[in-house]
């Protein structure tokens, strides 16, 4: 569904970095508050993976059928309406069939597939499947460059599709790894946003911190030029809105994961993790007690509602978090 933007005071621009179906939410309220022109959101690539020939993102395709409105709403992931006679045919050859693909969603990544092995950048195939799917937000890959996220477990090391899809996260976790962050860099387009005298904020969206915004913040240069940006005459705020409610995520491992590498499930670890980078935590009005335990932060900490089930409650929260700024 598309709602047509809102008309807002805020004149500066933002740049969201997310991952996620809670990433892809809040990204999708932010785009119906501002403009094209004011709004630029950064996605998690470490999840990409190669499948059956074919060059998958799978947080990439998640925020772009979000903000398309042809998500799978009830999954979080996937297309509205979906078939599944290629994954059926190809389980009844002896395929494999554990990653499900559906066939509208082939077609996404046969076509980023083939013009990756013309030469285009991600960047660049990214920009033109937005721009098919009617999205006019600008959608950037956190870089061209590969990195590929991979799980210590108690079953061994596992590459995250393995772990997070054919184990379902069953395994238990003894930490994470990125591989090519030491020669991944970051795209011409990404750093021109965090360069852009104009940037006002920098939101990261309540996506999984170990394995969403880890990588993001891994690639060559990030840390470096988000700490710039809070530096400029009119710095940029950095704002991170918390993953956790009450001590639990609202989908996905995140709580499990930090559990089983012995991080505690609460605010206070949402702020290590950002130490540094940090200018305002927004926490759940549920977590409000919370904000106690930082009454001598160097940030501030905002409570709001964070859990977004409905429309309402993403732009409910979009609109929360510029206010901040």
């Amino acid at each position: 569904m598309n709602i047509l933007h809102k008309k807002n005071a805020f004149g500066g621009k933002i740049l969201a970095l997310c991952g996620g179906v809670g990433g892809a939410k809040l990204a999708w309220g932010l785009a119906q508050t501002l403009s094209p022109e004011q709004l630029t959101i950064v996605v998690n690539t470490g999840d990409d993976f190669e499948h059956l020939g074919l060059h998958i993102s799978p947080d990439l395709d998640t925020v772009m059928y979000t903000l398309a409105g042809i998500n799978n709403r009830e999954l979080g992931w996937g297309l509205a309406g979906e078939t599944w006679n290629c994954m059926e045919t190809l389980e009844s050859l002896g395929g494999e069939s554990w990653f499900r693909l559906g066939d509208k969603d082939l077609a996404t990544h046969v076509l980023r597939t083939q013009q990756l092995a013309q030469g285009k950048t991600l960047t660049a195939v990214t920009a033109h499947l937005c721009k098919k799917l009617g999205i006019h937000h600008r959608v950037l890959p956190m870089s061209d460059n590969a990195v590929r996220t991979l799980i210590d477990t108690n079953e061994g090391e596992l590459a995250f599709q393995d772990y997070f899809v054919r184990q379902q996260c069953k395994p238990a976790v003894l930490g994470v790894r990125f591989t090519g962050t030491e020669t991944a860099t970051l795209s011409p387009e990404v750093l021109a946003v965090l360069n852009d005298p104009d940037l006002r904020a920098v939101i990261i969206c309540p996506s999984n911190p170990l394995l969403s915004i880890a990588p993001i913040l891994a690639v060559q240069g990030m840390k470096e030029a988000l700490q710039k940006a809070t530096l400029k005459k009119t710095p940029a705020k950095i704002i991170v809105v918390s993953p956790l409610i009450g001590g639990q995520a609202v989908k996905g491992p995140t709580a499990k994961m930090m559990q089983e590498i012995n991080i505690p499930t609460d605010s206070n670890s949402i702020a290590d993790f950002y130490a540094g980078l940090l200018d305002v935590l927004v926490i759940d009005e549920s977590d409000q007690k919370d904000a106690d335990s930082f009454s001598s932060a160097d940030f501030s900490v905002h409570a709001c509602k964070t859990l977004m089930k409905t429309d309402a409650d993403k732009l409910a929260l979009a609109t929360s978090l510029l206010q901040l700024i």
